[in-house]
């Protein structure tokens, strides 16, 4: 059975092309790069990103070839990545969204504001933020043009009256998540943001800021970073990935793409990379993994819950 992804599209700035999305039945995006791609797109966006990173950057003085990656690791995923059959969430404005499927292959259209082009069919029910969970409404309203939303696939389907059986055998262990536990996982994210400083982690490292942000759901081309930190000496960078529970073995393989894309787009020769994963409990799987990839450390973390009796 092929596989079907799950993606958000913005719908142009201020969801300005929403009505001229819905109504013409397409995606598009634009980042700059003024010319048909129909024969420049390998099936690998690093080799997509090589040739068409010097363009952007031409495009865009003052840039950082950081966003340079990011822009066009974005135009590849929509012009290639996503597939016939694959479903895209857009957003219709006033917190509502609609949802289609993809039914074409790259189309280059110079007379629209948003010229590369996949052909949608919209499905006829929208549905807002109520209709959704906090996990999802957060990664459909995540930064940048485009992100794949795997890990709601079975919400997804759902919202579009599907059986949600179907989405979960399309999908791999690393994207089948409870999207309860995103709360837990949120929070254990921002309650160490704000407490870096006090933790052994802000002894040797700070929370990284550039021009994209700062280190919290740091954006890359294959997903969000949930804390990205470097030495106070810079000669480090640091890759924390968060899980709510125990963790699973999938996650060795996530983390080492973040920590990937920081060697390729953002660290200088001499920096290292290291990643970091912290969850409530490891398993024999991820030891395992760990043990062939030394430089990823697992730290455990501890809630402490106290009922204090209220007099009355």
């Amino acid at each position: 059975m092929t596989q079907r992804s799950y993606y958000r599209v913005a719908t142009g700035k201020k969801n300005y092309l929403a009505e001229d999305f819905f109504t013409n039945n397409y995606i598009g995006c634009g980042f700059d790069i003024h010319e048909d791609l129909t024969a420049s797109l390998p099936e690998d966006w690093r080799d997509f990103n090589k040739e068409f990173i010097p363009i952007w950057l031409a495009a865009n003085p003052g840039k950082s070839r950081i966003a340079a990656g990011l822009a066009c690791g974005m135009l590849h995923t929509l012009c290639k990545g996503i597939q016939r059959g694959d479903i895209v969430l857009s957003p219709a404005g006033k917190a509502t969204y609609k949802a289609g499927k993809v039914v074409s292959d790259y189309s280059y259209n110079p007379d629209r504001a948003l010229p590369h082009c996949r052909a949608v069919e919209w499905f006829a029910r929208s549905f807002g933020r109520d209709d959704m969970s906090p996990g999802l409404y957060n990664s459909v309203n995540a930064r940048g043009t485009i992100c794949q939303i795997n890990k709601h696939a079975r919400e997804i389907a759902l919202l579009l009256g599907e059986d949600p059986a179907k989405a979960t055998d399309s999908l791999t262990e690393e994207f089948v998540e409870d999207t309860e536990a995103f709360g837990l996982e949120k929070h254990l994210e921002d309650f160490l943001v704000h407490n870096w400083v006090k933790t052994t982690l802000g002894k040797k490292y700070k929370i990284y800021k550039d021009e994209n942000g700062d280190g919290q759901q740091y954006r890359t081309d294959t997903g969000p970073i949930d804390i990205l930190a470097i030495s106070h000496d810079e000669k480090e960078i640091l890759v924390v990935e968060l899980k709510k529970g125990r963790a699973a073995d999938a996650v060795v393989g996530q983390i080492q793409r973040y920590m990937g894309y920081i060697s390729d787009e953002l660290a200088r020769p001499e920096q290292k990379v290291r990643g970091l994963i912290i969850a409530l409990e490891d398993s024999k799987k991820v030891k395992r993994a760990l043990r062939v990839a030394p430089n990823i450390d697992f730290y455990r973390y501890k809630v402490n819950f106290k009922l204090f009796k209220s007099s009355i």
